[in-house]
């Protein structure tokens, strides 16, 4: 019983965490940013692209891209064009999943 209130604890703590990482994000949005202006080199600003990386890759890799992010985005960058990359499955994921069916209608 312990263990299971253990797992129930952790998971709570992980979805809490990106909703906490996406409510401080959108507070910055709200709060600092219109002070600063548009600064950042990038499309979508780093901030829309922290936002969108913890929505879809989760807290822990979504930080991380949101960081090498933040140090790309210097005086030094050309800037340009960078978007949060598609979330892939793992391997057994991809591994177990059923073929789609054939489409092709025959005799008719």
């Amino acid at each position: 019983m312990t263990y299971l209130l253990w797992v129930v604890v952790g998971l709570v703590g992980l979805f809490a965490g990106k909703y906490l990482l996406l409510g401080l994000i959108k507070l910055y949005q709200w709060t600092i940013s219109p002070m600063l202006g548009p600064v950042c080199r990038y499309h979508p600003s780093c901030s829309r692209y922290g936002f969108e990386a913890i929505k879809v890759h989760g807290a822990i890799k979504g930080t991380v891209l949101t960081a090498w992010r933040i140090l790309r985005c210097n005086p030094w960058s050309p800037g340009g064009f960078d978007y949060v990359p598609e979330r892939k499955h793992p391997v057994w994921y991809r591994r177990f999943r059923k073929p789609a069916p054939p489409t092709t209608a025959q005799g008719v």
